[in-house]
């Protein structure tokens, strides 16, 4: 909410994995007096942009960075149409529901797709991707696939991609902002995420990072890049450039650099020393009344979302109906885990304690229960400072 500034809407507890609450800073980005898109001040904000991405992904020093307009879905197939041409053979790692996305898109583009794939709620192993990888000219993954709570091991994937010398193509949508990311060191060749996931920041734009490899890729393509909105030699022309492509929604630049600016000044190693800590405390709090983390391998737990095993007997649709009338959005299990899990955010402004704090406070009320609110204070106050 902005300081000061009166609202006629009911204050919202959002707890999703994405949309998060965006950040004070981007919220008051979004109240600033509109500029042209070609003009100059944004030309230098989109400068300062590429830069802190460069960061943010760990990157070479020149590395192409820039931002689509549209979501992470925007992001995902905007790789696949760039780098993708009619008979090439893809690689798509699959064990969850985005993965599942990846491996649709791949083969809307004219790719001859093959799956490495992974139960759900588990890890892809990297030697399945060594073993299935053939002519593969193109391998995609999903760093941490938003749908089961699983974080994939992307450098050992990384690692076995870059000896066979694909293009590697990595969703870092509930990842890149909260946790490590080296885009360089990795040997990672375009690489997305959603503005309003890790970062807070409103939900619109698709912050990319594009290899040399990636656009050397596209530049020998033999055919135009079907998809002209996101051709990255139109995106160069804007971005390098400055000359003109389509307009960006220029005051979504402003409040994304807020957001990704607060971000790095606050660092990851504390960013994620947040997600930790409520973690532990949301685990404490439920774990007496039968919730379980879904993903019971712990190195393959995607910290940001945050997935419970529903207890028995629990009632998801009627739960989540009367918190969502109490003003606090929860998200439940998306396909096959819909009525068996919760997943809950741990992005950007919502992994704090005080919004899940009054979880807590509204489940002791709607259960019926006591010792939540203690239980999940006790685990905060035993994180040593």
């Amino acid at each position: 909410m902005l300081e000061d500034t009166p609202t006629p809407f009911p204050q919202h507890i959002l707890l999703t994995p994405g949309p998060t609450p965006i950040h004070p800073r981007a919220q008051r980005a979004l109240l600033r007096e509109m500029l042209g898109h070609m003009d100059p001040e944004v030309f230098a904000l989109n400068r300062e942009i590429q830069a802190d991405l460069r960061e943010m992904y760990g990157t070479a020093p020149e590395t192409f960075t820039a931002l689509l307009a549209g979501t992470g879905s925007l992001g995902m197939e905007a790789g696949f149409a760039n780098l993708v041409e009619p008979g090439d053979e893809v690689l798509v790692c699959v064990n969850g529901s985005f993965g599942a996305r990846m491996a649709e898109m791949a083969a809307r583009y004219g790719a001859r797709v093959r799956q490495v794939t992974a139960p759900l709620g588990e890890a892809i192993n990297p030697a399945d991707v060594a073993a299935q990888l053939g002519r593969a000219s193109l391998v995609a993954v999903v760093h941490g696939e938003t749908s089961t709570g699983v974080l994939n091991p992307l450098p050992e994937i990384a690692d076995v991609v870059r000896q066979s010398g694909a293009l590697l193509t990595v969703d870092a949508v509930t990842t890149a902002g909260m946790e490590p990311f080296q885009m360089q060191a990795w040997g990672i060749d375009y690489v997305y995420t959603g503005a309003q996931k890790c970062l807070s920041a409103p939900p619109g734009l698709a912050p990319v990072a594009i290899s040399d490899r990636a656009l050397a890729r596209h530049a020998a393509r033999r055919t135009p890049t079907p998809l002209w909105y996101c051709d990255f030699g139109g995106l160069r022309d804007y971005w390098v450039d400055q000359s003109y492509h389509h307009t960006v929604p220029v005051n979504l630049h402003y409040a994304f650099h807020a957001a990704l600016r607060a971000a790095l000044e606050e660092g990851l190693s504390a960013r994620q020393a947040r997600v930790q800590n409520v973690s532990q405390a949301i685990l404490a709090a439920l774990a007496p009344l039968g919730f379980t983390p879904y993903v019971t391998d712990r190195a393959a737990r995607l910290p940001t979302v945050l997935a419970l095993r529903l207890p028995a007997g629990f009632d998801d649709a009627a739960i989540r109906g009367a918190l969502r009338a109490r003003e606090i959005s929860v998200t439940g299990g998306l396909g096959p885990t819909a009525g068996l899990i919760w997943r809950l955010g741990l992005m950007g402004e919502a992994a704090r304690p005080a919004p899940y704090r009054a979880l807590m406070t509204a489940l002791e009320d709607l259960l019926g229960e006591r010792g939540l609110v203690s239980r999940f204070d006790e685990a905060l106050n035993a994180v040593p400072a």
